[in-house]
């Protein structure tokens, strides 16, 4: 009787509890590329319905990529506006002074008149305002289609997984390449972006 009791004890108890949050998020998600490396490697050509799984599986990452971008050159585009905006008025102040040597004044003004001259300089090259702006509509527009996907509504509607799966791969795609033309634009000078806007007559 006592073996018995002792067979049933081991098998529900011989299982240590899992230890929790000892590894840091940059070691798991080490190890998960290494997992999904070695999913490619094993499998050596995976079928169609493997290769959209892994692909969705990476979309989280594409979305915080996207964002955290996003996110950064707004931080950007803000700084340097408030520096223009501050700086430009600060110009204006000390020049109305009308200082006739070098003093203080009129090496602050000559100073703050370059940083907004490279501020403005850096704004309208860059666009910082305009790549945030595109990035975060487009990490907006594909967590729309994730939780479409994953909840099975809109265009997912009662549609059978590899059709899902297909029709997901097909407009993520479209959106990268759609935020990829946006992005080439941007680094086009203004008289070629605008040539390539224009409609073809």
């Amino acid at each position: 009787m006592k073996e018995a009791t002792d067979n049933v004890q081991s098998m529900f108890y011989p299982v240590p509890s899992p230890e929790r949050y000892t590894d840091s998020m940059a070691k798991v998600k080490d190890e998960l590329e290494d997992l999904q490396e070695e999913i490619r490697l094993v499998t050596v050509t995976p079928s169609l319905l493997e290769r959209r799984n892994l692909y969705r599986e990476e979309m989280p990452d594409v979305i915080e990529q996207y964002r955290s971008e996003s996110r950064r050159y707004r931080r950007v585009h803000n700084s340097l506006q408030a520096l223009i905006m501050v700086g430009s008025t600060a110009v204006t102040t000390l020049a109305a002074m009308e200082a006739k040597d070098w003093t203080w004044q009129t090496i602050l003004m000559i100073g703050l008149g370059f940083c907004v001259t490279i501020a403005t300089a850096f704004t309208g090259y860059y666009k910082y305002r305009e790549r945030s702006y595109f990035l975060q509509q487009t990490a907006d527009a594909i967590e729309e289609e994730v939780n479409g996907f994953m909840l099975g509504v809109g265009p997912y509607t009662e549609q059978p997984a590899d059709q899902a799966m297909a029709l997901f791969t097909q407009r993520v795609e479209s959106l990268r390449n759609e935020q990829r033309r946006r992005q080439q634009q941007l680094d086009q000078p203004a008289d070629q972006a605008q040539e390539h806007s224009q409609p073809v007559s």
